[in-house]
């Protein structure tokens, strides 16, 4: 039986920096969070094993992030609640993880969830033994038996500790088979082929299962809920680009921007403050999860890039500009960094007592009507909120159905979305389209103002290698598409912060993690420093790689290659080729060493480091890491084969190595008019399979690398392009309708 005795083992106020537990002495936004509940919380790590060994006591683990809705509503019901705190305090030993800190934790113990549940999800809830080893695991538990047809928590850990306090040998022999056979399942889910698989094949069979899930009326992929999945879109410019006038490359083209558009009128994208919410719970795209995370705008603005080259079209560009706008704004730190994510939930006013999920975002009729209010000159009765209001599907009622509304949180009140078109709203009132167009902008301004004074969602302000480094390549694609040079100062930026704070060249590693710290007004490592994993050296070399194609500054590939040279050496696999997604020797932490498998809310390491080692080889010469990436994707080539849908980032990959990607030699000196047009020549083609290099003669390293940039000179003393496949060139040109032609 659990025990109701006094003693929280050593819980009081103020005994951590002010906290009641061990969690105040962290930085994640995540475990602060917790760092006054009635729970005796541990960071993961070896105090905590230590102690579970010593006293043997199962440890509990709680896996989540800061911005989860549901984390918030479990430390509500559970981890606020005295008695199932001390319950826990007595009975395990209890431990928090903030999973963007630490997936290598939450990979492992995912997979177990996923084995046993048939799904997964955060919170995370697991239940160890002093080894490590699961027994118990699920997601989200009520308090009670009685909510939602779920076991209740309390329930849950009265029949653990009893199972524990009866038999803990049975229990200890549970987690040993468990862990066989997790490692087993973890094996036979990346098989490797004999040889590489068959391009046309596998890009075929990737655009098919797509295509089948593919919302022909409302854009996206699946039912509800939906989710942006810039993978897909991505792998469907790349389809064009390979068969243009094609059935199927015409079709993906169609999938790609139709998507795009018909999330931007969507109530998933935040038409006030710009920028794209998580989710939509709805096939339409209009009712979101709110919450926002850094890696989605980063993915986004990079496939809203892609659209713009593919199509030509203005509102690519326009919705790109917004998203780096809000990134800029209201998630990047001062230093260069970039915070990982704004909550869903926030107070509906300083005064509530309790926050409320979307309250920063949603408006009542009559509060859009008072703050529009100014009549249109020339139309009596009329008002800049009429306009407004039909523009954005805004009703006196709120527009969302009560079934999505299970709670009640947003009654009455509106998530705008826009069903019609600028013209159809023109129409409605005897506007011009440039009018209408003026208001819209006009009344949007003035709610952004107004919205400021309410209080804002939790910010987490921890900065990740990773995430940062899909930023960078989504401002670097913008700096290229857009001829932006602010995109490129903000890609910059951020790398030479990265370079300054979470690479460490003494111990030639990079750091998973840095945070912002309020007493010190600036960015911080963490007492524990954590060491990068494979998906941070992956995403921050394809980061560098696409800023050096908008800048030519050859450092940055001299520190792509110094990072390719440290995953390698960290992650790759000898026996069985791909990366795993951590270093070895840390097995006393990780019970498991596993492999990204999957491109799912962000690209899995595997798929990325693939391009990565394709790039790089073309940008130095070097043979041998096209070979590497050939090993990788026959170590996948099971996946590749049977389930092209699930990695489209490395269906991507294989395209870029089957196709003969292009390398585009500009001579000239990047910074004069002449070179600048050929850039932005060969910016204004979407050319995934390719490479471009800039050598003005004062680029060594470079050409050290690849001998032929020696021989190619400006012709007739002007900016001159070379366009070669495997360095076999065509003839030079120096005009930018001659590149054109070339390039079409």
């Amino acid at each position: 039986m659990a025990s109701t005795s006094g003693g929280a083992d050593g819980l009081s106020e103020g005994s951590f920096g002010g906290f009641k537990n061990r969690l105040g002495l962290e930085k994640s936004p995540y475990l602060l969070q917790h760092a006054n509940n009635p729970v005796n919380w541990y960071p993961w790590g070896k105090e905590a094993f230590e102690k579970a060994k010593k006293e043997n006591k199962l440890i509990f683990l709680s896996v989540g992030y800061s911005t989860c809705h549901w984390c918030h509503v479990m430390e509500k019901e559970s981890f606020e609640n005295k008695e199932i705190g001390q319950i826990l305090n007595e009975n395990f030993v209890p431990i928090k993880v903030d999973r963007e800190e630490r997936p290598d934790v939450d990979q492992v113990y995912m997979l177990f969830v996923q084995a046993t549940q048939g799904g997964g999800g955060w919170p995370l809830s697991v239940w160890l033994t002093p080894s490590l080893k699961p027994i118990v695991g699920g997601t989200y538990f009520p308090p009670e038996d009685r909510y939602f047809g779920r076991p209740g928590f309390k329930s849950v850990l009265l029949k653990i500790i009893k199972a524990w306090q009866d038999n803990d040998r049975a229990v200890l022999q549970q987690g040993d088979e468990i862990l066989s056979q997790l490692a087993q399942a973890a094996k036979f889910k990346i098989e490797k082929t004999d040889d590489l698989p068959d391009c046309r094949t596998i890009v075929k069979n990737c655009f098919d299962m797509l295509n089948k899930r593919y919302d022909h009326e409302h854009g996206g992929f699946g039912r509800a809920p939906k989710f942006p999945q810039p993978v897909y879109l991505e792998f469907m410019f790349r389809r064009y680009a390979v068969d243009k006038e094609g059935d199927d490359g015409r079709k993906a083209r169609e999938i790609g921007l139709t998507t795009l558009r018909k999330m931007a009128l969507g109530g998933m994208y935040d038409h006030i403050g710009k920028g794209f919410h998580r989710y939509s719970t709805d096939a339409e795209w209009h009712l979101p999860h709110f919450e926002k995370m850094l890696y989605d705008q980063a993915q986004l603005a990079a496939a809203y890039a892609s659209a713009y080259q593919v199509s030509k079209e203005p509102v690519f560009a326009e919705i790109l500009h917004e998203i780096l706008f809000y990134v800029s704004n209201c998630l990047r730190d001062k230093a260069g960094g970039f915070y990982s994510a704004e909550d869903a939930d926030s107070l509906p006013a300083e005064t509530a007592a309790e926050k409320k999920e979307g309250a920063f975002y949603v408006w009542t009729y009559e509060e859009l009507l008072n703050s529009l209010s100014t009549t249109l000159s020339g139309k009596e009765g009329v008002t800049e909120g009429d306009v407004f209001a039909f523009h954005y599907d805004v009703q006196k009622s709120g527009n969302i159905e009560p079934f999505k509304d299970p709670h009640g949180e947003l009654l009455r009140q509106n998530v705008l979305i826009v069903r019609g078109d600028l013209k159809k709203t023109a129409e409605k009132f005897d506007l011009s389209v440039e009018d209408t167009q003026k208001i819209l902008v006009a009344a949007r301004r003035k709610l952004n103002d107004l919205r400021q004074k309410r209080p804002r969602p939790h910010l987490d302000n921890k900065v990740l290698t990773s995430w940062n480094g899909l930023m960078i390549s989504g401002f670097a694609r913008a700096a290229q598409v857009l001829d932006d040079p602010d995109c490129l100062r903000r890609a910059s930026e951020a790398i030479e912060f990265l370079s300054a704070t979470v690479f460490q060249p003494q111990h030639e590693r990079l750091l998973r993690s840095c945070y912002y710290d309020a007493a010190r007004d600036g960015m911080v490592i963490g007492s524990n420093p954590i060491p990068g994993f494979a998906d941070d050296y992956a995403m921050l070399i394809n980061g560098l790689l696409d800023t050096y194609e908008a800048c030519f500054d050859e450092k940055l590939i001299q520190f792509a290659e110094k990072l390719q040279n440290i995953q390698d050496n960290l992650f790759w696999d000898e026996n069985d080729n791909g990366y795993f997604a951590t270093a070895a020797g840390n097995e006393s932490e990780i019970v498991l060493r596993l492999k990204d498998g999957e491109d799912g809310a962000e690209p899995s390491s595997n798929s990325i480091s693939c391009r990565n080692l394709l790039r790089l080889s073309m940008f130095l010469g070097r043979p041998e890491l096209a070979e590497k990436a050939v090993k990788l994707m026959t170590s996948f080539g099971s996946h590749l084969q049977t389930m092209p849908m699930a990695v489209p980032e490395m269906v991507g990959a294989l395209m870029l190595y089957s196709n003969t990607p292009k390398q585009i030699i500009i001579c000239g000196d990047s910074n004069c008019d002449d070179t600048k047009a050929l850039i932005r020549c060969v910016n204004s083609h979407y050319l995934p399979n390719k490479v471009v290099i800039v050598s003005n003669g004062e680029t060594p390293f470079l050409r050290d690398r690849i001998a032929v940039l020696s021989s190619m000179h400006k012709v007739d003393g002007k900016a001159t392009a070379y366009v070669c496949e495997n360095f076999e060139c065509k003839k030079p040109v120096n005009t930018v309708e001659e590149l054109d032609a070339i390039l079409k």
